[in-house]
């Protein structure tokens, strides 16, 4: 089996906003194959946590929209993302929560791990009262 494809936060971005069509082409086509399985597309935490900042902050994208599309897009054949439990689970925190996706992780990981945070809100959302 080949060694999955890493991508970066640009290629989603292409892949959903379709702004660019050459790049958007590329990427779609780096989908479709791993919707076939003929590809792995593997996409760490930090990418997720970037392309929602951009889509949110540059492009105005309302987050349920985004954790909507993300959530789609991260469960499909073909799409393996660092840690998935902890990433999908920080993104259903995320569209419920008023916390910055990075700290839906840590929530998300305070689940299962011991956490440590100044944050009120943060450690709130670990312990579950929040």
């Amino acid at each position: 089996m080949a060694k999955p494809i890493i991508i970066d936060t640009n290629v989603i971005l292409r892949y959903l906003l379709k702004d660019n069509q050459d790049f958007y082409s590329q990427s779609e086509n780096l989908f479709k194959r791993a919707l076939t399985g003929e590809i792995t597309i593997m996409i760490i935490q930090s990418v997720v946590a970037e392309t929602i900042y951009v889509l949110m902050k540059l492009y105005k994208i309302n987050k349920e929209y985004i954790v909507d599309i993300l959530l789609k897009l991260f469960t499909s054949k073909g799409i393996k993302v660092q840690d998935n439990n902890y990433t999908i689970l920080a993104l259903e925190i995320f569209k419920e929560k008023n916390l910055d996706f990075v700290d839906c992780l840590i929530c998300a990981y305070g689940k299962k791990y011991k956490a440590f945070s100044f944050d009120t809100k943060l450690n709130k959302c670990i312990e579950g009262k929040l």
